[in-house]
């Protein structure tokens, strides 16, 4: 993503115009590579030093704190709480920010503390320093054996990162363009050309000013009129009409910038955004959250998988099985037919060749063990018949066993889908332990406090409570809706359960499809159209007994047919 030093720029010229002389209320360090400073005035700067996503904007994303502060959030805690910001900037055409902040020492001297973000890929790193340059701690130290070049340590001065000898583009001006231009005398891209000679341009805006030049994204240089080409980069390098733009793929972000973008032609659509804030907080943070989660929930999720597939390779056996017992009258007719014909066996025959009174008087060959009597080769038919009948009836209970067990799995995984913190991973991961799936952590944890069913609000004003897991999906429905509530949930998968609060009403029609348009998002339909979802009153709820948590069985009901919708779900959500 092209978050160079000029969109940099643009981010911390916004940001000093907002965050200039408010004070540090609150820090958090809600993931490794992530804090979270809470201002006055209820401003949030998320400041992630992330190796695929670095980047610094306001955020009004909510983040869940881990059971225990990390040593590095209780340090800046320490030397930043209650600080105000004094300044931000940026060292020239560097993708390096420094929060300088008015602070307190411990004997309550004032003095300056800095917050430096280094966005710099798999060197990004957040380092705190005292008013003198020294190094108090960072978030990933950086010693001589993992670099020779520039060492980052609690004590050591800090230096800002090498630079590459590259020309700054605000500072060259039309003369040196020109000068530059002249000694390229080989085929040379331009926006190959403007990487190497200049800091701070991302591939995009490299290939944007060639665009904008030539109408080609990989002009040469050598076919271009360099006196022109001078003039127009000298005027584009002092660029400082920010906008703040996403460019999207079939409704789908995928890019941004700082500036319009017209290379991709219509293949690409872009709007203007509120803000850089506000463009970077909608483009990073709900896929960061999601691939977090998905990082956390690795580990239960494979093995919920493998139980599952373990268990579907088991059913498939057992119904292979199952079929070739109810194949088995022709044992009791040959059990039958020896019976017949024990006049006829001789101790130590191989084979009965007899008339078959079962299929029209026909010829059969049938094969007798040589060590039996001729007895006890009939009663091996009749015994081979018996087991098969046994086993017909022990095999469907197992396959019905493991077809709930199979779907209680699934159910499982669509949860761990859905999961939205690490309270909703613990809860899952109870339910396993309770029902014998995983085992217990020997870690003592802190416990977390049970968390409550989504809470939604109808445009009618009717409360919706959505499960989030399935013993938190017994509880809603089995013990806290009434029994004139509504029950909702989807038709043939796996889905939430959903309840509206109906206090003895009838609920609109209207309340009842967005309940229902809840039920089809939060289930494993969520990117489907016209998806049918069951509606009925709580009291036809019945859970039989030894039934897995979160199953129930309905028999009076009526469908409606929705199509998931994620902006009415974030419009009807009631914030905690």
């Amino acid at each position: 993503m092209p978050f160079d030093a000029v969109f940099l720029t643009a981010v911390i010229q916004e940001l000093k115009q907002k965050l200039i002389g408010l004070r540090v209320e609150k820090i958090q360090q809600p993931a490794r590579d992530t804090v979270l400073m809470q201002l006055c005035g209820k401003e949030k700067l998320l400041l992630s030093a992330n190796v695929n996503r670095p980047r610094i904007h306001l955020t009004r994303a909510s983040y869940e704190n881990p059971a225990q502060p990390p040593m590095f959030c209780m340090l800046l805690r320490k030397h930043l709480s209650g600080g105000r910001i004094a300044d931000i900037t940026q060292p020239p055409a560097e993708r390096a920010v420094d929060l300088v902040l008015d602070c307190t020492d411990e004997m309550g001297v004032p003095c300056q503390k800095h917050l430096v973000l280094e966005l710099m890929g798999r060197n990004s790193n957040l380092i705190l320093t005292g008013e003198d340059g020294h190094i108090i701690d960072c978030l990933r130290r950086v010693d001589l054996e993992m670099s020779e070049l520039r060492q980052v340590l609690p004590g050591l001065f800090y230096r800002e990162p090498p630079r590459r000898g590259r020309a700054i583009p605000r500072n060259t001006g039309e003369e040196e363009l020109r000068q530059l231009l002249d000694t390229v005398d080989s085929p040379k891209r331009l926006d190959k050309w403007l990487i190497d000679t200049f800091d701070g341009f991302s591939p995009l805006i490299a290939r944007e000013l060639s665009y904008g030049f030539s109408g080609e994204t990989e002009a040469d240089i050598l076919t271009l009129d360099k006196e022109k080409l001078a003039a127009y980069l000298a005027r584009e390098f002092q660029y400082a009409a920010y906008k703040p733009v996403v460019l999207f793929r079939e409704e789908q972000p995928s890019d941004y910038s700082y500036r319009p973008i017209y290379q991709y032609g219509q293949y690409m659509q872009q709007r203007e955004a509120e803000s850089f804030s506000a463009l970077l907080d909608g483009f990073y943070t709900q896929t960061e959250h999601s691939d977090r989660m998905r990082q956390k929930s690795q580990t239960l999720r494979k093995t919920v998988t493998t139980l599952r597939e373990r268990t579907l390779r088991k059913l498939e056996l057992q119904r292979k099985e199952y079929e070739s017992t109810l194949d088995r009258e022709h044992l009791r007719q040959m059990g039958d037919i020896v019976t017949a014909n024990l006049h006829a066996i001789a101790r130590g025959q191989t084979r009965l060749v007899a008339v078959d009174f079962y299929n029209e008087m026909q010829e059969i060959e049938i094969p007798l063990k040589p060590e039996l009597s001729p007895q006890q080769n009939a009663a091996r038919f009749y015994k081979e018949y018996t087991k098969a009948k046994h086993a017909e009836k022990i095999l469907s209970q197992q396959m019905a066993q493991a077809e709930v067990e199979a779907e209680y799995l699934g159910t499982v995984l669509d949860e761990l889908s859905r999961a939205e913190n690490e309270r909703d991973l613990a809860e899952i991961r109870g339910e396993l332990e309770q029902g014998g799936y995983v085992r217990g952590e020997r870690k003592k944890q802190q416990k977390l406090q049970p968390s409550q069913p989504m809470a939604f609000l109808s445009s009618d004003g009717y409360p919706i409570y959505v499960g989030r897991n399935n013993r938190q999906n017994d509880q809603l429905s089995l013990k806290a809706a009434r029994k004139d509530d509504l029950w909702l949930h989807i038709q043939k998968f796996h889905g939430t359960h959903v309840i509206i609060a109906c206090a003895g009403q009838t609920p609109p029609d209207e309340t009842i499809t967005e309940a229902a348009q809840l039920a089809a998002f939060f289930s494993q339909a969520r990117e489907g159209q016209n998806v049918p979802v069951d509606v009925t009153p709580v009291r036809f709820l019945k859970k039989p007994n030894g039934a897995k948590p979160g199953m129930v069985v309905y028999d009076k009901y009526r469908t409606v047919i929705v199509t998931p919708d994620e902006k009415l779900v974030e419009r009807l959500r009631q914030k905690p």
